[in-house]
């Protein structure tokens, strides 16, 4: 594959014209040719669970697979905060373009102009389509839907439902997967988890899957594969994504010739629950909506640091001179809503100068006092109530609040036993998402014709960092409103293909592979627990490839890598039987392949000589700290071949014809 020209397929044109004159000229598939053509899909969440349920409205026979024992369960039920629309419902000057601009600048102009136009184009449609649907998405008093700000934009653009926007969008999403699946057009298969990818004459035409209730494998065949199976943030252990989110899909197509894009642009939330003990196997969001209203600070006193971290201060206890709400002063036209990188390297500096206010010094507070302060004045007002006291301020102000955010207050003070209402919560940065993935073209296929990645397991959309409310909307823009029309550019070739069978000898050579892998990772009955090795492969990303990397840290952390994958293949210990149930086995396998995709993430960190969104190398920054990015050599999607020796790195070039490259600013 050297050599390899990776062709984005953008159509010509105008920006603003792009996608709807593709959407005149594109291949089509006839109906009655639907019928016949059958697709895979692998993954239920928002994106997997709307391009499913589309494809089979449009009369493609689809087949739908999850290692979940429900459709429902996919990750994207954990997201809080909401989803971002180019409404402007709140006439307060949004558009088309300003998401479309606010989206590349986010991303520290690493992505692709073409794609990020479309998805801020058809960001209207997907409301109108879950309002259709029944999503509950919060309203004003007059029944207009309700927005609020997240970080980067100086807009209200984001539409939610209280702390559950996932949760609610994704059973819209259920409701109409499950609609195909009771006419027939949908196959759905449970508990069913992906282990390779099978190619015929160099075409994705399927997969082989492990039934995890029996330990069976199963061929499966189809016209062509789409892969939506979110993203890799686990290869960092402690992440807030669930703890069964893996790469193995998307990695299963690398090691048959796909590419992974941009992997060490992983997205580190600001806004998280700390890290308490060694004991943790996973950490949890607190929604970036909180930060419309919490103030971020740390005592400007080390001494009040150290007293707070000793248990003898508490954060009110911080006269309001005393308190640095460092993004407010760093940033002023942003404020506490700055972009997400932006705010965890932030939070680390405030920390690493011995400021941090948790037990390990690794936390930064979020005050809501202020706003309590703030809407129990207005309610006030607006009862008519003279001079209110404080206590009565203060008792409106919590009821707002609390309607606001009271399902993730009411979280954080199960999770950590102090009440946010009475007190500052605590806070700090956590990997929360992930920009890279599988390179797609223009129409979401990857370099592997038929095999198609979308949401998160793409890289498309977010460059260097993605803003808050954002991934809700590429998973259902992608499933709804792209891949229904793009799939079509391949499928209309294949009409004439007769169905695809899952005899051929090349589902029996990549069943064998499978067999022959589980049978090596059965066979080694070492020491040593698949858990103490995610644990130690994780300890490593995140020394060295996490909020900050530089280029001696990298070079030894893919040393250690290297070693502690020979440990696992030597002394990793699995107990019980390959063929039955047995969740030992399916995390092996997953941490087999974070291995090889954490060894791919040190080499483009290390390759990228510059500083942009996530992906902060210490050596790159300018003079107040800020990234750096070096537009001269970067400007390109880095995209990775999989060699256990070598990595081999492709690029595409990125052009930037509508927006001006310029450095980020949030002051």
């Amino acid at each position: 594959m050297a050599g390899i020209e990776l062709k984005s397929n953008v159509p010509a044109g105008e920006l603003k014209q792009k996608w709807s004159d593709f959407k005149g000229t594109m291949n089509l598939v006839a109906p009655n040719n639907k019928r016949r053509i059958e697709v895979i899909v692998v993954g239920t969440g928002l994106a997997g669970a709307s391009a499913a349920a589309t494809l089979g409205e449009l009369g493609y026979q689809v087949k739908a697979f999850t290692f979940h024992d429900s459709p429902r369960r996919a990750h994207s039920i954990a997201a809080q905060g909401g989803i971002n629309a180019a409404k402007n419902y709140q006439n307060d000057g949004d558009s088309i373009y300003r998401l479309f601009y606010d989206t590349i600048k986010g991303g520290d102009y690493r992505s692709r102009e073409a794609n990020v136009y479309r998805l801020a184009e058809v960001s209207a449609d997907i409301i109108d389509q879950c309002v259709a649907q029944g999503v509950p998405f919060a309203r004003e008093y007059g029944g207009l839907l309700a927005n609020r700000s997240f970080g980067g934009v100086q807009v209200s653009r984001t539409f939610y439902a209280r702390g559950q926007t996932g949760q609610q969008l994704l059973i819209g999403a259920y409701q109409a997967l499950s609609r195909q699946i009771s006419t027939g057009q949908v196959s759905m298969y449970n508990r069913h988890e992906m282990l390779d990818l099978v190619k015929i004459d160099g075409k994705a035409r399927g997969i082989i899957t492990r039934n995890l209730l029996t330990g069976k494998l199963e061929k499966h065949a189809a016209h062509c594969v789409v892969l939506a199976t979110g993203g890799y943030g686990n290869v960092f252990y402690l992440s807030t994504n669930a703890m069964g989110s893996n790469v193995s899909a998307a990695w299963r197509g690398v090691r048959r010739g796909a590419l992974m894009a941009n992997p060490c642009f992983t997205q580190i939330h600001p806004t998280c629950i700390p890290v308490s003990g060694e004991y943790q196997s996973k950490l949890t969001l607190m929604s970036e909506s909180l930060r419309n209203d919490g103030r971020v600070w740390v005592p400007k006193s080390k001494e009040d640091a150290i007293a707070i971290r000793e248990g003898r201060k508490k954060g009110n206890d911080i006269a309001e001179e005393d308190r640095d709400y460092y993004l407010e002063r760093r940033y002023p036209a942003f404020g506490n809503l700055v972009p997400r990188d932006v705010a965890s390297r932030a939070a680390k500096v405030a920390c690493d100068a011995g400021n941090g206010v948790a037990p390990t010094g690794l936390a930064v507070f979020l005050d809501f006092a202020s706003a309590i302060e703030r809407y129990g004045k207005a309610a006030a007002h607006s009862k008519n109530i003279n001079n209110p006291s404080k206590a009565e301020i203060t008792k409106l102000g919590k009821a707002v609040v609390e309607g606001k955010y009271g399902n993730l207050f009411e979280m954080y003070e199960k999770i950590t036993g102090e009440n946010p209402y009475e007190n500052p919560m605590k806070i700090y940065p956590a990997v929360h998402y992930t920009m890279g993935g599988l390179w797609v073209d223009y129409n979401l296929q990857t370099n592997v014709p038929g095999l198609f990645a979308l949401g998160e397991a793409n890289f498309s959309d977010h460059g260097a960092n993605r803003l808050g409310a954002s991934a809700l909307m590429q998973g259902l823009a992608d499933g709804y409103f792209v891949i229904p029309y793009t799939i079509g550019q391949f499928l209309s070739k294949e009409i004439r293909t007769p169905k695809i069978s899952a005899d051929a000898p090349e589902f029996a050579a990549a069943e064998k592979d499978v067999q022959d892998r589980l049978n090596q990772l059965m066979s080694i009955k070492g020491n040593q627990s698949v858990e103490s090795f995610h644990r130690r492969l994780g300890k490593i990303m995140w020394e060295y490839c996490g909020m900050s990397r530089n280029a001696e840290g990298l070079k030894k952390g893919r040393q250690m890598i290297r070693e502690l994958r020979e440990e696992f293949y030597k002394d990793v210990f699995i107990p019980g039987d390959a063929n039955e149930f047995n969740p030992e086995l399916e995390k092996a396998t997953k941490v087999a392949d974070f291995l090889e995709l954490g060894e791919v993430m040190m080499c483009d960190a290390l390759d990228r000589n510059e500083s942009c969104g996530g992906h902060f190398r210490e050596e790159y920054k300018s003079e107040e700290g800020e990234a750096q990015r070096n537009d001269k050599d970067f400007t390109y999607v880095s995209a990775w071949e999989w060699n256990e020796t070598q990595p081999v790195l492709h690029k595409e070039e990125l052009a930037f014809k509508n927006v001006e490259l310029k450095t980020r600013s949030y002051k």
